[in-house]
């Protein structure tokens, strides 16, 4: 029984869901009609609203298109306006162009025409300048090249007179202005500078008590006079001169310690050969001493502070060192006097002017042990110990060698010419003095038109005789100036030298 009820309930069941179903079926139905009577509605609205959007487009469009139209042709005729004024403009220009090519034309016709005439004048002027030359030439009795030389001749005479008038007003010029300067400079200088002067010999003497100190001197067979003069490498001449030995040698250094070893000797009495070792070695001794204080006072002399003490040994032992009978040392001294004085009134370094002038000739206390000039010896020895660099220019070229790089190394070159051509301070050989004045003469014989020269007043001038025929007024000053300046270039001199070119013209005749 109880399967129907089952059954029966099972039947309820699907029957609900069915009628649920159904009435859920119509429901939806009927929510679907509305739907779609909704959406048929809004598209029919949004057609409307499309067709209306359309016709607002449209109408734009048109409007849009219209006013675009409108500015085209508006743009149109103003390009159309603007092509026609330059195709008025071009017309124009091809007009004038056009009148200007044929006024061209008729100026180029007149030009030809012109052109002919004159070219037929120019070969008529031709023919013209060559009659007259011809005539010219019969009247003047000279050719067309003999003339040209005439007048180059004219031209190179007054351009000689000229060079020569200008070579005067230079010379003149140059005399009164710079040799005034120069002269005060140098006057100034040399007032302020009051270095004595030393002329050293070869010879010694050395004053004896007696006569019979010679004796002793010799020694048995000659033995204390011959280790006298092979320690000290000086001569020994003892003769009948009273109270006197005379020592001879070229080397002051050793004259000197042969001369304190031998007074030293003397005073103590005791002469032999040891004794006379002993005390030569001592006097090498105090002369090493001796060259270290001439070192140290010519720095104090000179005023020069702060060198090497090796140069400053150096300079001591030119205090026995000659030059053309000029004692080295005080040479030196005076030129580094001169040169502070010339630095001063220049406005340059004094200090170093007369540092400069004090080691110029620092190669002298060297030049007979080394090899090289002074110079040479001198700019090392600078190198060598750390100069400066003006001071190694004014050391190389104070005798001309070298450039001089500087007014300090001008200054040095003229303070040595100055110390060293002062009266007085050198004695020339007679050699040496003849050759000068015979190269003198042999460069000035050397010139065209000179006659006879004569060299005078010791070599400082020399007096030159031309021949009138041959050598002009204007000739002279450019003859006077070339044998200066030749003379500088081939000659070695202190000082100047004068040249005098002398013209003498002699007209004779006689009354009858």
């Amino acid at each position: 029984m109880w399967y129907w009820y089952v059954l029966i309930g099972i039947v309820a069941a699907v029957a609900g869901s069915l009628l649920t179903w159904i009435w859920r079926k119509s429901v939806y139905e009927k929510k679907i009609g509305t739907a779609q009577d909704k959406s048929r509605e809004i598209i029919d609205e949004a057609v409307k609203t499309a067709e209306s959007k359309k016709r607002e487009a449209l109408l734009e469009a048109k409007e849009e298109n219209l006013k675009l139209k409108n500015e085209w042709e508006k743009e149109n005729r103003e390009r159309r306006s603007e092509i026609q004024k330059m195709e008025n403009r071009l017309q124009n220009k091809e007009e004038n162009l056009d009148r200007k090519i044929e006024s061209l034309e008729k100026r180029e016709a007149n030009y030809a025409a012109k052109e002919e005439l004159l070219s037929k004048r120019h070969r008529e002027l031709e023919q013209m300048i060559e009659g007259e030359k011809v005539e010219l030439e019969k009247i003047s009795g000279l050719t067309t090249e003999e003339a040209k030389t005439y007048l180059l001749q004219l031209v190179e005479d007054d351009v000689k007179h000229e060079k020569a008038k200008l070579i005067k007003e230079l010379d003149a010029q140059a005399k009164e202005e710079a040799g005034k300067k120069a002269k005060e400079y140098v006057v100034t200088a040399i007032q302020k500078c009051a270095a004595d002067h030393v002329a050293e010999t070869t010879i010694s003497v050395v004053s004896l008590p007696s006569d019979d100190m010679k004796g002793r001197i010799i020694g048995r067979e000659g033995r204390n006079i011959r280790a006298l003069e092979t320690l000290t490498g000086v001569e020994l001449i003892i003769d009948d001169t009273p109270e006197a030995v005379i020592l001879s040698g070229f080397d002051p250094m050793r004259r000197e310690v042969a001369r304190i070893a031998l007074e030293k000797l003397i005073a103590d009495g005791r002469i032999h050969p040891a004794r006379i070792e002993e005390t030569v070695e001592k006097a090498q001794k105090e002369v090493e001493g001796m060259i270290k204080e001439a070192g140290e006072n010519a720095l104090i002399e000179a005023g020069v502070h702060s060198l090497h003490p090796e140069l400053v040994r150096l300079l001591g032992k030119m205090r026995f060192r000659t030059s053309y009978g000029q004692n080295a040392l005080k040479h030196s001294i005076e030129v580094a006097q001169i040169s502070g004085l010339l630095a001063g009134e220049l406005g340059l370094d004094v200090r170093m002017a007369r540092r400069a002038g004090l080691l110029h000739d620092i190669g002298k206390s060297l030049d007979h042990e080394m090899e090289g000039s002074h110079i040479q010896i001198g700019a090392d020895l600078c190198r060598k110990y750390k100069e400066p660099a003006i001071v190694i220019n004014a050391v190389e070229s104070h005798h001309g060698d070298v450039e001089p790089t500087s007014l300090i190394a001008c200054i040095v070159q003229a303070a040595d010419t100055i110390s060293a051509a002062r009266p007085g301070a050198r004695r020339e050989t007679l050699e040496t003095y003849t050759n000068r004045l015979k190269q003198l003469e042999e460069i000035t014989d050397s010139f065209k038109g000179v006659e006879k020269s004569f060299a005078i007043q010791a070599g400082r001038e020399v007096r030159i005789m031309v021949i009138p025929e041959q050598v002009s007024d204007d000739d002279m000053v450019i003859m006077a100036r070339d044998i200066a300046k030749r003379i500088e270039d081939e000659l070695v001199y202190p000082g100047q030298i004068k040249v005098n070119v002398i013209r003498e013209s002699r007209v004779s005749d006689i009354a009858k």
